[in-house]
């Protein structure tokens, strides 16, 4: 695991159940300037669920991917999951945008 993963994943734990972030939100958090960079550290994370990559979605609030993959049954499962904690999707959205976490600019 390189460095740049465990930033990552220290810094997805932060993020508390019920809440997503985007992934331009978390690459803030680690001071990255590239959300394809998170995205695939997260697509490696060997952690899941303790570091819940489930919790990110794409900055227009749609579901994004999981475990590599775009649709089909791993993003079922990635809403099963968020459904799980509260987070609900309709048309492809996320339906509460309150519960996105705002991670500042810096």
């Amino acid at each position: 695991m390189t460095d740049f993963q465990k930033r990552v994943y220290a810094a997805l734990r932060a993020v508390p159940r019920g809440a997503v972030v985007t992934y331009a939100g978390l690459a803030r958090m680690v001071a990255c300037g590239s959300c394809r960079a998170v995205g695939q550290a997260l697509r490696m994370n060997p952690h899941a669920p303790r570091v819940p990559c489930h919790r990110v979605i794409a900055s227009d609030l749609s579901i994004g991917g999981y475990q590599g993959a775009k649709d089909g049954a791993r993003v079922r499962k990635k809403l099963a999951l968020l459904a799980a904690e509260g987070v609900h999707f309709a048309h492809g959205r996320l339906l509460d945008p309150r519960r996105v976490l705002v991670v500042p600019t810096r």
